[in-house]
Formats: C-alpha cells, sequence, structure tokens
C-alpha cells in the first residue's frame, strides 16, 4: 500500500430537494428503532474499479455532482435520513422519548476523499485492513449521536483503480432490509440521468405500533447518561470467507439428509457449519452453553404482514443453544434443525409478545447482551440487493463493511459477486480462534476462496 492514510478532500451536506409536508412534522420512533440507540451506524459499502480511460479529474467531479444531484432527490423519498435525532422530555406526565426532527438539520453529509492504493491493496491482503474503516464516517459513534451528528453520510473514497462508496446510516432510522431499499432507489434515481421518474418502491414512513400504542413511546429515563455505553471492539482479527452456489449446495443436502428433512434453507445450513465450527476453535468444555443468533426480519411474521419497502427497523434475534460437546458430536443435520427450529417459531404471536414486554419494561439494547465468547450471531442478509447498485460504474467488484457493530463471533452474510445463490462470509475473530479456523479442515473444505473478488 503506497499511502497509510485517507486524504478528506471535500465535504458537504445534503438537503431533501423538494422537503415533502410530512417531513415537516416530527417522526416518532418504534420501539425497534428505540431499542438501537447504543448500536453503531449501519457502515456498508461498494468497491467499484474505475471504468475504462476514466480521467482522474473531470469525469471524476462529473460523478460525485451526479452523486449529489441524485441524493437530494433520493432523500425527497427518504427525508428521515437528512434530519436529526432529538429528545422529548415532560414532566406530567413524564415523557422521555426519541425522535426524528428534519426541520433542525443541515442535511446528510457527503464526503469526497482519495487514498494512493489500489484494489488488490485492499482485496488481496488474506485479512481486511483496518485502512477499510476509514472508507466510513462516523467511526465508533452509536445511534444515539445522531443528536448531533449527521444521520447519513456518504464518503466517496478515491482509489488509483478504483472508486470505494461507503454510506453510513443510523440504526434508529433504518435496519438492513431499508438500508438497502434507500441504496438502490438512490442507484436507480442516479441511473435515470437527470430524468423526472416514478421509483420503482416507494418506501412506507408510517411506523408500525401495537394497537392502542404509539406514536410517542416513553423511556425509563430522564436523561441520556443513564443508558449510553460506549463499546470498544477487542483486538480482532476480520476476513471474508467465500462459498460457491455448488459448496452451499452440498451443506443444505447434508444438513436435510441427516435430518431427514427438505426445509433447512442454505443459510441455516452455513449458518449451523460456523456455528460448529467456531466453537470447535474455543476449545469449550463439553458443558458449556453456547448458542447461534440470526437476525431475523419481522416484516413477514407479522399478521397481516408489513411490506417490505417499510422504513425503519423491523427486526430481532432467533437463538439456537446447545452443550458445546453435543454441537459438535451431533453433526451438522442436528445444528442445522435447531436454527431452523428457531425461525420456524418466530411466529405473529411471538413478536406481539417481544413488543407488549418490551413496552411494560423498555430497554435499549447494549453490545454486552451480544457478546459472548461463546456464542456467534449472522447478522446481515445474502437476500439484500447490494450488488444492484451501480451508479453508472458497472457492478461492484467487493462488499466491505466498517469498524460498527464488531465484536468476537459477528458474522455478516453477504451475496456473492457473481451472483447464483453464492455467499461471503465476513467474520470477527480473536486472532487465535481465526488462526484455528483457517486450520479447520471441516470449515475450510466448504470454502470456496477467501476472498469476495473472483
Amino acid at each position: 500500500m503506497s499511502s497509510p492514510g485517507i486524504q478528506h478532500i471535500s465535504q458537504c451536506f445534503i438537503k431533501p430537494k423538494n422537503t415533502p409536508e410530512e417531513a415537516k412534522q416530527p417522526i416518532y420512533l418504534s420501539q425497534w428503532d428505540l431499542a438501537m440507540a447504543c448500536a453503531n451506524y449501519i457502515q456498508k459499502g461498494l468497491l467499484f474499479a474505475k471504468p475504462p480511460a476514466f480521467d482522474r479529474e473531470n469525469q471524476m467531479e462529473d460523478l460525485l455532482e451526479k452523486l449529489k444531484d441524485s441524493l437530494a432527490l433520493a432523500l425527497d423519498h427518504f427525508y428521515p435520513l437528512a434530519g436529526r435525532l432529538a429528545t422529548l422530555k415532560q414532566e406530567n406526565p413524564p415523557i422521555y422519548s426519541i425522535y426524528v426532527d428534519c426541520n433542525n438539520s443541515p442535511g446528510a453529509r457527503f464526503v469526497h476523499a482519495s487514498l494512493n492504493s489500489t484494489i488488490d491493496d485492499i482485496l488481496s491482503p488474506v485479512d481486511v485492513p483496518k485502512i477499510v474503516q476509514s472508507f466510513f464516517d462516523h467511526d465508533r459513534a452509536i445511534n444515539h449521536d445522531g443528536h448531533t451528528r449527521p444521520l447519513l453520510t456518504i464518503q466517496v473514497t478515491e482509489l488509483i483503480d478504483g472508486i470505494f462508496m461507503g454510506c453510513s446510516a443510523n440504526h434508529m432510522i433504518v435496519d438492513g432490509t431499508s438500508y438497502w431499499h434507500f441504496f438502490n432507489t438512490w442507484s436507480e434515481i442516479f441511473n435515470a440521468n437527470g430524468q423526472k421518474i416514478a421509483i420503482s418502491r416507494p418506501p412506507i414512513h408510517k411506523r408500525w405500533f401495537l394497537e392502542g400504542h404509539g406514536p410517542i413511546l416513553s423511556l425509563p429515563f430522564t436523561h441520556h447518561d443513564q443508558f449510553v455505553r460506549i463499546h470498544e471492539a477487542p483486538q480482532m482479527r476480520e476476513r471474508v470467507f467465500h462459498f460457491s452456489s455448488e459448496s452451499l449446495a452440498k451443506l443444505k443436502a447434508k444438513a436435510n439428509a441427516e435430518s431427514d428433512t427438505t426445509k433447512i434453507s442454505s443459510l441455516q445450513a452455513l449458518a449451523a457449519h460456523v456455528w460448529r465450527c467456531i466453537t470447535r476453535t474455543r476449545n469449550l468444555p463439553p458443558d458449556q452453553e453456547t448458542s447461534c443468533m440470526m437476525a431475523i426480519n419481522n416484516r413477514t411474521r407479522l399478521c397481516p404482514p408489513v411490506p417490505q419497502e417499510y422504513v425503519g427497523n423491523c427486526i430481532q434475534a432467533v437463538r439456537a443453544t446447545a452443550a458445546a460437546g453435543e454441537l459438535l458430536d451431533r453433526g451438522l443435520g442436528w445444528s442445522s434443525s435447531k436454527l431452523h427450529l428457531a425461525v420456524h417459531n418466530h411466529t405473529d404471536e411471538i413478536v406481539r409478545n417481544w413488543v407488549e414486554s418490551w413496552l411494560q419494561s423498555p430497554v435499549i439494547y447494549q453490545a454486552a447482551e451480544f457478546i459472548d465468547p461463546c456464542s456467534v450471531l449472522m447478522g446481515s442478509s445474502p437476500r439484500f440487493n447490494m450488488y444492484g447498485s451501480e451508479f453508472g460504474l458497472g457492478k461492484a467488484v467487493a462488499i466491505r463493511s466498517g469498524y460498527a457493530n464488531k465484536f468476537d463471533g459477528k458474522v455478516s452474510s453477504f451475496p456473492g459477486v457473481e451472483g447464483g445463490g453464492s455467499m461471503d462470509l465476513e467474520i470477527c475473530l480473536r486472532p487465535h480462534s481465526m488462526s484455528l479456523l483457517e486450520s479447520d479442515e471441516e470449515f475450510m473444505g466448504a470454502v470456496t476462496v477467501s476472498s469476495s473478488r473472483d
């Protein structure tokens, strides 16, 4: 790598081109949104190869202007991302709640940066280079910081032969589904080349509340010092492992055959495979309880279902548990079945019971709840249309993420660049565990290549 640091060239703020009337009213947040106050921003981005004969100055300036113009139009539809958080406090009756204020905000931040490095400098190392964290704004910020920070920052970092588009979005405003909905809509508007279009999937901003509740949900606090906690990740290695569609088909077939069923999905089989192999690296006592958590979209679980275009958090985590010894002895089918059952049992009733419980005793997620040296947490989703956003640059060559929401045992799943049902897993582990995982024959036997660039 030629240069050790990112050079920030310019920044500006982008407001919606035409602010809709509904943006002038407070946007109150749901229980799933409020619970995310101490999580980090979502930080995901796409790495593009520069098109042939791409001029470093004029074409880059043209691209930046088009990105800014189309972002302003995208914010017409996703206007909460141009706002700031605000806190509503009231003594009688007591209310403490957080909402989005779109009236007192400079807008979303847009940053242009450069790095004197190549695509291979980013993708060829075995581990994800630490410099990738610099491709994103809001490093180590938590969502509550959205009171004073933008709720959305786009950072466009120019490499010698590539362009990285990093998007940092407040996790109280969007979950993964609505994050990529925004990204895809922005790309759709960009590709219209200034023509006014009717976007294919208009967002739905009306938050989901349990009958008889909302729109203002009060938290049991009087000051943010009572709940704001900052998590600092330990020293870890972060690596991307690739699984071809053929490899995943074998894992799925094995899991279903061992369980005498046909219902286990490729993702459930892969998650079980990772759960077992990471547990083996940790050398836990046989009776030590382990767990595998999977982030799950509540939209299709609720009755009636919530549209996929719903903007906001509509997620929870389902959990399968097993003693370490039994997990390793029983095989892939048994662990896959436990994960399948956890997903299958996540019904409308379960979701509503969780919401009722939260309303009776509101909580804000703290990192310590998910950081367990005996657990694995599967986040993100290979179902998100990550490679569908091209911005006139062609298909991205890789997906990478920032510092946010990472800890020992965090696994993020992305679609593979070649499509066809392939997947990439971004795995974060303590250095010793990662070394053991890399030498684990069962795990590596399913890995096709270790980088998402073919």
